[in-house]
């Protein structure tokens, strides 16, 4: 018998160094899961990324308590403002531009992000991720 799915949780947790602290602890504690158990097993299937980045997490909880979890890469705009060299993107994106990334970091973060894309190839890949550089006031050279 398959087991009945209770809840899908969407979060976003730093790699590596997961803790039960906001927002993963009440996240997982609503849903009935086991915290601690959850971070080692988290910590330990992200211990070969960069510590400290925040990943996507999708968190599948069933009806005995049970869960899957599924670690997504770090969201476009978090490594398109790394390349860039900014805090933030630009508040006014069509007007003003908040930085510059060039062609080949576009196609460095594409290559990196294209499991978590829906595109064929990897030039497809760089037109979306620099769909998401414009939508951020950044400028693709």
């Amino acid at each position: 018998m398959a087991k009945t799915i209770t809840k899908k949780i969407k979060v976003r947790a730093p790699a590596g160094s997961a803790s039960a602290a906001p927002p993963l602890g009440p996240a997982l504690g609503q849903a009935g899961v086991n915290i601690g158990d959850f971070v080692q097993k988290f910590n330990a299937a992200t211990a070969d990324q960069p510590k400290g980045e925040l990943l996507g997490v999708k968190i599948t909880v069933y009806d005995d308590r049970s869960y899957d979890f599924d670690v997504k890469g770090p969201q476009a705009s978090d490594l398109l403002q790394k390349a860039a060299g900014i805090q933030k993107g630009s508040g006014k994106p069509n007007t003003s531009k908040a930085g510059k990334v060039t062609k080949d970091q576009v196609r460095q973060i594409a290559e990196r992000k294209m499991k978590d894309l829906n595109a064929k190839d990897i030039e497809g890949a760089m037109k979306i991720i620099e769909g998401s550089a414009r939508s951020a006031g950044i400028e693709v050279k």
